[in-house]
């Protein structure tokens, strides 16, 4: 799943650059999608861009937010693994990462020095979903392709990757209802604060409970997605909050 995603972003990108341009935005177009096999349209109003051609090499640049947990330490070092493969190595001129943590305007400080730089395409695990928009609005004037996976963006100004993050939330929620048929007390170990992932991961367990007709005591803790933040905020959880069904 995490290469498949991470390494597909990639591909996508550099797919993209092939015909991009750094001295125009993207038109808007009906589509279909690039790889139309493996990134589908999120509904049916979902924009494409169509970019002017340019030619490689490119320089394409990794801008993550929160790295201290393991999936986005292997996420990093997954697109590091695929950028170095050999025929994806010679469409490439750079390809940089940094990790800002739970900064914001740092990371926003990253993009806007990536499109200073003259880099070609930025790929983006965004912190925060609503923040960023003088900073797209830069790329774009730019003509840089910008790239949110993951924790995505809250534009259409921006090619957002991402899996359905509410489906798995309401996926989630559907599992407690069946198996917790009278209702009960939950605890919830949510992810990074802030992030679209877990919001969009909340709201979908919570649409599912709160429309059982059930009665839950959801007691919520961050986690971060961390190993060690999740296990220690749920010892505590279960010791001031316990028991939990």
């Amino acid at each position: 799943m995490i290469k498949s995603l991470v390494g597909g972003v990639i591909a996508a990108t550099a797919f993209v650059m092939l015909g991009s341009s750094a001295i125009a935005g993207p038109e808007v177009v009906k589509g279909p999608a690039a790889e139309p096999d493996c990134f589908a349209p999120w509904a049916a109003d979902t924009q494409f861009f169509k970019f002017p051609k340019k030619d490689g090499p490119y320089r394409i640049a990794l801008a993550n937010g929160y790295i201290a947990n393991t999936w986005r330490i292997q996420m990093i070092q997954t697109a590091k693994a695929y950028a170095a493969q050999p025929d994806v190595a010679k469409k490439l001129k750079e390809f940089k990462v940094v990790s800002t943590g739970e900064d914001v305007p740092a990371q926003i400080s990253a993009i806007n020095n990536f499109i200073d730089s003259g880099f070609d395409a930025i790929v983006v695990n965004a912190q925060n979903p609503t923040a960023f928009g003088p900073v797209i609005k830069r790329a774009k004037e730019a003509g840089v392709v910008l790239v949110a996976f993951d924790n995505i963006l809250d534009t259409k100004d921006a090619i957002n990757v991402n899996v359905d993050q509410k489906g798995l939330g309401e996926l989630w929620g559907k599992w407690l209802v069946a198996h917790v048929p009278n209702g009960g007390k939950v605890l919830e170990v949510r992810g990074v604060a802030g992030t679209s992932v877990d919001t969009d991961r909340h709201n979908g367990i919570h649409e599912v409970l709160d429309g059982s007709g059930k009665k839950w005591d959801v007691t919520e803790v961050v986690g971060k997605w961390d190993d060690g933040v999740a296990q220690k905020a749920t010892a505590d959880a279960i010791a001031t909050s316990g028991p939990f069904d």
